[in-house]
This record gives structure tokens, C-alpha cells and sequence, in this order.
């Protein structure tokens, strides 16, 4: 009895130091992944800040001056370069997106650097221009207990060009380099992944500005390096950022960053203490990892949803006008989510008809899709931005709800649906009058979000079925998920398209480039659905599909034009406005965004209170692939690359 008390104590013990062994070095391990950032999640200093879920290194606001910035940020949490007890080094892979833009297009400096330090907060004296926030007088060269990835944008003295990709190990001059070009500093999206393998002891970095990279560890890199990272920093460092200007403007925005580190598990020697222990040991040992680490993951993602629902919540309570619901208020509003309450689907999610006794209102709850990826994303645009917005043709927000990993919108219902369903539905057709009526709405709200908002809003996704209709066939604009602030004068470059086939302008299409000039586009589609009654893609067959711009354009090309207008409207419309509504549709669809009038011409021509344009009566309207099923002319998921937002 005694023996068998004595092995088993032993065991115990065998077990409890195998689970140390294995279990207790993860504790030191680093894994997050921030797909927007707030004060919670990074730690800052200098001009390094966080706005609007985006990480800026450097000063980038209006009110001051862009030159001589420096700034960090680095993840709290240090990372172990090496096991205290195995002595087993750590490999790490992180994966961040950028993009670095300057003013008007002028020279801009320096660039950016991702870093590996001890005491990573602090910001080196005079570590501004070409020292990146990195060393100390960049005279000087070299440092100590620093590696370092920079993405450098301006050549100095000590640098082989004037953009490229580098490596630097305790020193401000580069190990390895490689030759970038302007994307690196025009504003591009930009997606890194470095790795370090401790058993070769080799540092690779991979960048890209494609769109949808797709990065396949030891298969993808370029640039790579030999460096013992346990011999060149301390046992303890910081993992983070760090960027500086100088004589030259620049802006540097981290957009999202993961990071995972692991002990290298080909360095660890345990074949004979496995083998002594036999094979019910490694049985309850994998057991015990696994369920630790499925126990840190959970409490992981519980950490960061918890810190982005505070962030989340931070951020609205600056708007005004729309509350926060909890979940229980609208499950019981909109009886369990019930599918007979079901009013749509739309690109990211069902909306739900509900009513709210404490407001005695009809309520549309717009659930977004727990599948969606940009779910989290979309969800807070749209609340950021309409919550600030007042204007009679815009849909009303009256609250939003995140809890229990769902993302609500509450808006005002509107009883006569969507524009798209009385145009090619089974709704009651819309007289003339009435659609008249909705197009200067719709003039007049896009106006308001160009032009007469405090910000101007670029909206991506204009067509009719984003346009509600009240009680008085009021028209109301809606759906700003994909919506952007911008400046009045810039633009917006997508690394990939979102918003909706037919309705997207040939540059945007093409190019990506979005501008004011886009939701003008979009606009004149719109008009032309209103007046024709047609969508703005017809498939008389799965191989000759019908643009909706090119027929009325052929039209008018013709002399012809009132043969286009909607046939249930039985002629019964007033001509002049019949051709004056066609006519700016098709100004406001032109193909080249240089000839498109401002909304603030179009509306005016509307109201005829300018004269119709002259338009060329030969124009070419270019063709674009379209989704061949309807289901896939819905929207997109994205990434995007703001060129300047006018903070």
C-alpha cells in the first residue's frame, strides 16, 4: 500500500512538473489581433495617437504642423526572447496593414519602422526625421538592443534609395534592402508579415499592396536576414512602432496588426523524460495543453471583445440623438427575431419590423450577419457617422445595440418599404408626381452629405433599394455601412471594390478612386430607374446583359428619349420633367467623372432653375464584368486606404 502510495505521489509530481514544463512558458507568449485600435489595446507616446479605431504615428491634424513628429506605440505585454527555464528560444509571425500618405502629393519623409526593444515606449532623444523615433542622433549610426523593420520614404545620407524595405540590427543603417516604389507613400494599402525562425535564426519580411494577399509562411518574402535575436536584445522586449518627419510632411496609420509568438518546439529535448514517464503521461499532458490553451483563448477573445465593445461605446456616446438598447429590449421588440416579422436581407444582415412600448414607435432592426467579416466594421461606420447627421431625406437612427456578439441598428420604420420595390416590385406603381418628388429628395440629401454636413461624407452605395419611403412617399436615404468621411477637395483610394454592381462609377470600378463624383454617378442611375421603371442591369439572357446608361444614352443619341420612360406610367407624366430627369440622369452617369456636374448642378437643373446640359450626343459607355445572378450584385467585403480623411 505504502509503494503504490509512493508511485502514485511521484507521478503527481512527474505530472505537475511536465505541466510546468509545457504549460507555464506559454503564460509568457504574446497572441492579439486588433482589426482597429483604441487606448485599451496599445500603449503610446510623442505625437503617436488613436482616432476613429486607426493608429497614427506621427501628427497628422490640420491645426499644426506635420513636420518634426515623432511618435511610438508598442503592445504592453513583453515578450520572453527565450524560456528561463529550457533556455528554448521564441519564433513569432505578425501580420499588420499601413498605409503612408503625404499632402498635395509633396515630397514626404521619413517612413516608419515595426521594432523589437527593450523599455519599447521610450522615444530616444532627437530621434526625429531619418532616425524614425529609433536611435539617437542619427550622426551617430549605430544603437544598442534594437532590430528593427523600416519602411523608409525619404534617402538620406546613409540610406542605398529614397523608398525601400529594410533591416536594421542596432543601427539606423540597414543590414538588407530592398528597392520599393511611390506605392509604399501614396496613400496605397500596404500589408506586412515578418517572422522569425529561432532554429535558423532568420528574419523574413514579406510586403505587399495587392489586394486580398495571400501570404504562405517560408513561401512568401521579400527581404530577409541572419540575426540570433537572444544575442543581439535582452531576455524581456516590447514589439511596436515607431515613425518621425523632418524637414518633410508625412503621414504614417497602422489600420490593424496581429501578432503570435510560440516557443519553438524543435528546440526542446524531452524525448527521454516523455519516454521515462510512459505513454499515459503524454496523454494527460496533451490533455492539460489543450485545455489551457482553448481556456486562454476563450478568456482572450472575451479580453478583446469586452475592450472593443468599451471602445465601441466610448466612441457613440459622441454622437447625439441615438441611445443604446440592450439586447433584451429588442429581442422582445421584434418577438425573438421572429421570421415572419423578416422585412429583407441585405449585405450584411436581415432587418427585423419591431415595436418599442417605452417609445410607442414601429422600429426596423437591422441585424448585422455574425458571418459577415467587416460586420464589426460596417456596424460601427454606420452609427458613427448618421449619428451625426440631420437632414429630413437621411433615415433617422434612433439607437444601436452590441451585446452578446451582436451588432443592432434601430432606425424609424418606414411603412412604404424601399424605392426598388414599387420601380420592379409588387408594390403600388408610383405616380409621376411622386417620383419627381423623390428624386430632388435624394438630390437634396446627397447635397446635405457633400456639401452641407460638417464633414463631407462619401456615401459608396447609392441605389434604390438603399432608399426608403415614409408615410408621405418622402424619400430617405439609408444603409451607411460602407459610408466615409473625406475632405471636400480628396478622394478615397479601395484596394477592393464594395458597394454594388450597375451602380459603381466606371473610375471606381476600374481604378478604385472614390470620390464626391462617385455618389453622383450613383444619383444619375437612380434617376434613370425612376424615369424608366428599368433596372439599372437587365439580362435578356444569361449572355447579353442590358446597361441600363448605355439603352437611355442610345436613346437620346436618337432623338428618342421619351421612348424609354416607364411603360405602367401610361404616358401620364409631365414631358419636361420626363426629359429633364433623364437627361441630368445621364449627366450625372457620364463615364468620364470630369464631365459630371456637382449634385449642386444637378439639382438645380432639376428645379429648373438652370438650363439643361448639353450633352455629346456620341459617347462611348464602357463595359464591365457584372455578376451574372443577382444575389452576387450585393455588396462586398473590403479593406480600404483613406488618402486623407480632413482630421
Amino acid at each position: 500500500m505504502a509503494t503504490r502510495s509512493f508511485h502514485a505521489h511521484h507521478f503527481l509530481h512527474f505530472e505537475f512538473y511536465l505541466f510546468l514544463f509545457y504549460i507555464v512558458p506559454s503564460l509568457h507568449a504574446i497572441q492579439f489581433s486588433f482589426q482597429g485600435f483604441s487606448p485599451n489595446n496599445l500603449a503610446t507616446n510623442g505625437n503617436a495617437y488613436i482616432m476613429d479605431g486607426e493608429l497614427s504615428l506621427t501628427e497628422n491634424r490640420v491645426d499644426t504642423t506635420l513636420k518634426y513628429s515623432v511618435g511610438r506605440a508598442i503592445f504592453p505585454k513583453e515578450m520572453l526572447l527565450s524560456d528561463p527555464v529550457t533556455g528554448v528560444a521564441t519564433d513569432f509571425i505578425t501580420h499588420f496593414s499601413f498605409n503612408i500618405s503625404t499632402l498635395n502629393k509633396q515630397d514626404g519623409g521619413d517612413g516608419f519602422a515595426f521594432f523589437i526593444a527593450p523599455n519599447g515606449i521610450n522615444i530616444p532623444a532627437e530621434a526625429r526625421g531619418g532616425c524614425m523615433g529609433l536611435i539617437s542622433n542619427c550622426s551617430n549610426f549605430n544603437a544598442s538592443q534594437l532590430v528593427a523593420v523600416e519602411f523608409d520614404t525619404f534617402k538620406n545620407e546613409w540610406d542605398p534609395s529614397d523608398i525601400h524595405l529594410g533591416i536594421n540590427i542596432n543601427s539606423i543603417r540597414s543590414v538588407a534592402t530592398v528597392k520599393w516604389d511611390q506605392s509604399m507613400k501614396n496613400g496605397s494599402l500596404g500589408n506586412v508579415w515578418i517572422t522569425y525562425d529561432s532554429r535558423t535564426s532568420n528574419l523574413s519580411v514579406f510586403l505587399t499592396f495587392l489586394g486580398n494577399p495571400i501570404f504562405i509562411k517560408g513561401k512568401n518574402s521579400s527581404l530577409s536576414h541572419p540575426v540570433n535575436l537572444s544575442e543581439v536584445l535582452t531576455e524581456r522586449v516590447n514589439v511596436g512602432f515607431s515613425s518621425a518627419t523632418g524637414n518633410f510632411s508625412e503621414m504614417h496609420y497602422i489600420l490593424s496588426w496581429e501578432f503570435n509568438s510560440t516557443k519553438n518546439q524543435g528546440g526542446a529535448h524531452v524525448g527521454p523524460i516523455v519516454a521515462a514517464g510512459g505513454g499515459s503521461v503524454i496523454v494527460v499532458v496533451t490533455i492539460l495543453i489543450l485545455v489551457f490553451y482553448k481556456w486562454k483563448r476563450s478568456q482572450s477573445k472575451k479580453k478583446e471583445d469586452s475592450e472593443q465593445e468599451d471602445f465601441m461605446d466610448q466612441e457613440f456616446e459622441y454622437g447625439s440623438g441615438p441611445r443604446r438598447f440592450s439586447y433584451d429590449e429588442l429581442v422582445q421588440a421584434t418577438n425573438n427575431f421572429n421570421q415572419e416579422r423578416k422585412l429583407g436581407e441585405g449585405g450584411f444582415g436581415g432587418v427585423y419590423r419591431g415595436f418599442l412600448p417605452v417609445l410607442n414607435l414601429n422600429i426596423a432592426v437591422k441585424r448585422v450577419s455574425k458571418m459577415s467579416k467587416q460586420g464589426r466594421k460596417e456596424y460601427m461606420a454606420e452609427v458613427m457617422i448618421i449619428s451625426k447627421l440631420r437632414h429630413k431625406n437621411l433615415v433617422e437612427l434612433i439607437g444601436w445595440c452590441h451585446e452578446k456578439g451582436e451588432f443592432l441598428l434601430i432606425y424609424e420604420l418606414m411603412p412604404h418599404g424601399s424605392l426598388d420595390s414599387h420601380l420592379f416590385g409588387d408594390q403600388n406603381h408610383l405616380s409621376w408626381e411622386l417620383r419627381y418628388k423623390i428624386a430632388l429628395g435624394l438630390a437634396s440629401a446627397i447635397l446635405y452629405l457633400q456639401e452641407e454636413s460638417e464633414q463631407c461624407v462619401v456615401h459608396r452605395d447609392i441605389k434604390s433599394s438603399n432608399i426608403m419611403l415614409d408615410s408621405n412617399f418622402n424619400p430617405k436615404l439609408g444603409d451607411f455601412g460602407l459610408a466615409r468621411l473625406m475632405s471636400q477637395e480628396s478622394g478615397l483610394e479601395m484596394t477592393v471594390l464594395a458597394g454594388t454592381f450597375g451602380y459603381m462609377a466606371p473610375e471606381y470600378a476600374s481604378k478604385g478612386q472614390v470620390s464626391k463624383a462617385s455618389d453622383v454617378f450613383g444619383f444619375g442611375v437612380v434617376a434613370l430607374e425612376i424615369a424608366t421603371g428599368r433596372r439599372t442591369m437587365e439580362h435578356k439572357n444569361e449572355e447579353d446583359p442590358v446597361s441600363l446608361v448605355a439603352l437611355v444614352w442610345n436613346s437620346y443619341e436618337n432623338g428618342m428619349l421619351l421612348e424609354v420612360a416607364d411603360e405602367k406610367l401610361c404616358m401620364e407624366f409631365d414631358m419636361e420633367q420626363m426629359e429633364c430627369l433623364m437627361i441630368v440622369g445621364l449627366w450625372c452617369a457620364h463615364p468620364d467623372h470630369n464631365l459630371r456636374p456637382s449634385i449642386r448642378q444637378a439639382l438645380q437643373v432639376l428645379n429648373f432653375e438652370a438650363p439643361l446640359p448639353n450633352l455629346s450626343k456620341k459617347i462611348s459607355v464602357p463595359n464591365f464584368d457584372v455578376p451574372m445572378s443577382p444575389s452576387s450584385s450585393s455588396k462586398l467585403e473590403i479593406t480600404n486606404s483613406v488618402v486623407i480623411t480632413g482630421r
